[in-house]
């Protein structure tokens, strides 16, 4: 684990309206790219009580909130237990890369039980969500040039090249590169972009390089779905199932 050197985190999640099983840091912190202005991404899971669950006032599956605190834009999303469960059974990256986040601003037992339910979660139709978010991603940069959605654009296929082949998640782009032998452009782009959030490519790798990197890497990504040996369905389900119904009868 990792400390978020951002003043004041801990008594944000102190002042939810509901008790935090864990929460955490994402975004551009996470990947190892944040810039000197970059918001502050919190993510976590909330537990909804009982009564408001199963009477007629239910609670908010999903709390949001954005603000500036102490000079610092702060973005944060928490989820019920529940549909946080029935996210991590899908084949969704988000919410794996928020579970297993080393960034822990307040963690707890039960985001420690949690987390040991993540490795049976993965499955090769995660390389989708990823190839979706790289493709996303690309295609904003193609109409910003900015370095940002370049990078998220590289981390993104590299992260799920990474999963398919070990069924771990790795969100750090600079340890991606070195694992596999990422694009040796990536380094000077990610010093580049630290000072600020919103900077375009200025000089650095041509057009042309960058669109057939990001094909071999696209190629890369589809190759490692295909060989992947991870299971094709989540066996976490029960165990999810039960871990849901008694935190909640004991909230």
């Amino acid at each position: 684990m990792t400390a978020v050197d951002v003043p004041g985190l801990r008594e944000v999640v102190a002042e939810q309206p509901y008790r935090l099983l864990f929460a955490t840091v994402s975004g551009a912190h996470l990947y190892g790219f944040p810039s000197a202005d970059s918001d502050v991404d919190l993510r976590g899971v909330h537990l909804l009580p009982a009564d408001e669950v199963v009477g007629l006032r239910h609670g908010p599956e999903t709390l949001e909130r954005m603000w500036i605190r102490d000079g610092v834009e702060l973005d944060l999303v928490t989820h019920d237990l529940l549909k946080f469960a029935r996210l991590l059974l899908r084949p969704n990256g988000y919410v794996l890369e928020q579970l297993l986040s080393p960034l822990v601003v307040q963690t707890s037992d039960a985001h420690a039980e949690l987390a040991g339910f993540a490795a049976g979660c993965v499955t090769p139709r995660h390389a989708h969500h990823y190839r979706g978010f790289a493709r996303t991603q690309w295609q904003l940069f193609g109409r910003t040039n900015e370095l940002k959605p370049l990078l998220y654009t590289f981390r993104g296929l590299l992260t799920g090249i990474h999963l398919m082949r070990t069924g771990a998640i790795e969100a750090d782009l600079s340890v991606l590169v070195s694992e596999l032998h990422g694009p040796s452009f990536l380094p000077e782009l990610i010093t580049a972009k630290a000072a600020g959030e919103h900077l375009t490519l200025s000089g650095g790798p041509s057009q042309e390089l960058l669109w057939q990197t990001y094909e071999r890497w696209l190629a890369e990504l589809v190759t490692a779905q295909e060989r992947s040996t991870l299971p094709e369905h989540p066996s976490a389900e029960a165990d999810l199932h039960k871990f849901v119904v008694q935190l909640r009868l004991d909230a």
